[in-house]
């Protein structure tokens, strides 16, 4: 594992998607995940943030994010679809294989697993002709599902080629998912690691995860998950997972400051976790462990 194997994620910044471009790339990373704001929101139009991004050299990790698409009736369901074909567009424009979709979080949807089955072949479907692969992630503060074992196999009853999971080490640590259970998981439908650790010892109730997790998490190596991140990343390699690590870190502090300075704050992170996984005789505890053990 190098530095070519990890990106950043624009939400990890405050500023301009250009400065966000230049921080990522200046600090040698080589992708970056993009939020659909970064375009939509860009203040000379969608086609001038597709041409920094294509202009800045750097590989779209994914696009993100669409939420609460599954579970829905009628002119709910419509709108959802109509968002997605959008959103799967701007994937294909912005040159991204991937589009994150995210488990409800909405009072709206349902949540059997015969109706999230059926939607998400939709959604695969749909992303066909454009060559996208939906990744799809399980946020530990949703309405049904809080881990990613509960999507498993839905993934898998879906059984479409282009759908995929997201692994997020937020969630599964905030969650207390059992690491003990990712070697059940196909590593080839893992499409995507997202990586962050947070300052609490836990995060029992949906809403300290959701405080927790829109507001203080940190990069790998400066918090006191440090340990099971590490364990967590290993147990991927082991598994022959080969694909892209992106980290998603949103935090206030970081928000105030030059995103080249947290662009080489995420590259120091890089060089711990990667010292630290390749240590294979380090011994590693489930039960957790503080920054520098």
């Amino acid at each position: 594992m190098n530095l070519d194997n990890f990106g950043l994620d624009t939400i990890t910044f405050a500023g301009s998607l250009e400065a966000k471009l230049d921080a990522t790339r200046a600090a040698g990373f080589g992708h970056i995940m993009l939020s659909i704001a970064d375009i939509v929101g860009h203040p000379n139009g969608e086609q001038a943030a597709i041409s920094a991004v294509r202009a800045s050299g750097l590989r779209v990790t994914g696009l993100q994010m669409l939420r609460d698409f599954q579970g829905r009736s009628g002119h709910r369901r419509a709108s959802k679809v109509e968002v997605a074909k959008s959103m799967l567009q701007m994937c294909h424009a912005l040159g991204s294989q991937v589009l994150l979709a995210c488990s409800a979080v909405s009072d709206y949807a349902v949540g059997d697993s015969e109706s999230l089955k059926s939607d998400l072949r939709k959604l695969a479907t749909l992303a066909v002709p454009l060559r996208v692969r939906i990744a799809y992630e399980v946020p530990s503060w949703g309405n049904y599902l809080q881990e990613f074992t509960q999507i498993w196999d839905v993934i898998r009853g879906a059984d479409r080629s282009n759908l995929g999971i997201v692994l997020d080490s937020f969630h599964v640590l905030a969650s207390g998912t059992d690491l003990e259970i990712l070697p059940k998981i196909d590593p080839a439908k893992v499409f995507l690691v997202q990586l962050s650790d947070f300052m609490g010892q836990n995060a029992r109730s949906p809403a300290d995860r959701l405080d927790a997790g829109r507001a203080f998490r940190v990069f790998p190596g400066s918090g006191v998950h440090s340990g099971l991140i590490a364990e967590f990343v290993r147990d991927l390699h082991d598994m022959g997972y080969r694909g892209d690590y992106s980290f998603e870190v949103f935090n206030e502090d970081d928000k105030q400051l030059p995103p080249r300075l947290v662009a080489e704050r995420a590259r120091r992170s890089v060089k711990w976790l990667t010292g630290l996984v390749s240590r294979r005789s380090l011994p590693m505890r489930r039960s957790g462990s503080s920054a520098g053990q």
